[in-house]
């Protein structure tokens, strides 16, 4: 299963990332990168005064693989 990990700088110099839950695992950089910059826009999120989101970073998809060893039936 793929993971989108999108990347933003907050308006104190940090970084931080969004991980949504549920997200189409075949979208472009284009539609990606322009779904970021309308939230940055929207300068909807802040946290102890300070404002989150407020440039695009960048953004990737993350795959985790599991490898199952074995299973215990109840």
């Amino acid at each position: 299963m793929k993971k989108l990990k999108l990347s933003f700088v907050n308006a104190d110099g940090t970084k931080t990332t969004i991980t949504p839950k549920y997200v189409d695992e075949n979208l472009d950089a284009a539609t990606v990168q322009q779904a970021m910059e309308k939230m940055a826009g929207l300068q909807l999120f802040d946290k102890k005064n300070v404002a989150l989101y407020q440039k695009v970073n960048g953004a990737k998809y993350v795959e985790t693989i599991e490898t199952p060893l074995f299973s215990i039936a109840d």
